[in-house]
């Protein structure tokens, strides 16, 4: 069967569809066959990332590896079961195309709370979730004494993540392997970056998940967006004399390949 990987957060600019782009991509220029879907049925950044891709590659005459990204596919009300959910069995009909031609399948999640989520996240194998390196976003995974600035509680969306374990138990299956990104990291050792830092350490420990660093703050990631290229991709268009930024940027690639762990995976590009 495919490995999952989910890439989830509840709070948007993230740098959820940027990681999937890379992740993805670096899986499929690893050799490895790629599946990918997005559930933001609305903004749909990452299948968006993907659609800029396949027309720079046609318009340059270029040939990349990439990630084969499909929509959800529609349902007719007829075809579902009595009290099935529609979004649950488009999701299920998705996974199901995508599993016996993918080692991998890459999925996006929403910036917000929903169904599909939801889902999704109990299919992970491997869950990703991208983190501003900030107590704004630190909320979404758990409350903190404004005082001590330590860890009352854990939040909704730690709360989902472990509900979602929990279904895989009862299911037989393995246990979630769960990295917390810390993204948009500053330069300087900050005494707030420091603060963050130890807070997640200390969360870690208590609900289970690994600490990894991300994305730094690169304007190269933006730029990159309409044409639907990565950092591992420049070389190949032609990109030549790479700033150091691009150079460090694309070091984080290889280290988040990295702490990743996925089976198989030796990221040597």
């Amino acid at each position: 069967m495919a490995h999952i990987i989910i890439v989830g957060n509840e709070k948007g600019g993230s740098g959820k569809s940027t990681t999937c782009m890379h992740v993805g991509t670096a899986l499929a220029r690893l050799g490895f066959r790629v599946g990918a879907l997005d559930l933001d049925l609305r903004q749909k950044s990452f299948g968006r990332y993907i659609e800029n891709r396949r027309a720079y590659l046609e318009r340059s005459g270029l040939t990349l590896p990439t990630p084969d990204y499909r929509d959800l596919p529609e349902v007719e009300p007829g075809a579902l079961a009595a009290g099935e959910n529609a979004f649950d069995h488009r999701l299920s009909l998705a996974v199901a195309a995508l599993e016996p031609v993918s080692d991998f399948i890459v999925i996006d999640c929403p910036g917000s709370h929903t169904r599909l989520s939801q889902v999704a996240h109990s299919l992970a194998d491997t869950l990703i979730t991208p983190l501003n390196d900030s107590f704004i976003d630190f909320d979404l995974l758990a409350r903190v004494d404004p005082e001590t600035n330590k860890v009352k509680g854990p939040s909704i969306y730690s709360e989902m993540v472990w509900n979602a374990r929990q279904l895989r138990a009862q299911a037989g299956l393995k246990p979630i392997d769960w990295i917390v990104l810390r993204n948009r990291l500053g330069a300087q050792q900050m005494h707030n970056k420091k603060k963050v830092g130890a807070a997640l350490e200390d969360l870690s420990k208590r609900i289970g998940f690994r600490v990894a660093p991300g994305f730094s703050e690169r304007v190269i990631f933006r730029e990159l967006f309409p044409r639907g290229l990565t950092l591992l991709d420049l070389k190949d268009t032609g990109v030549e004399g790479l700033n150091l930024s691009n150079i460090a940027a694309r070091q984080e690639v290889r280290d988040l390949m990295t702490e990743l762990k996925l089976p198989g995976v030796v990221p040597n590009f």
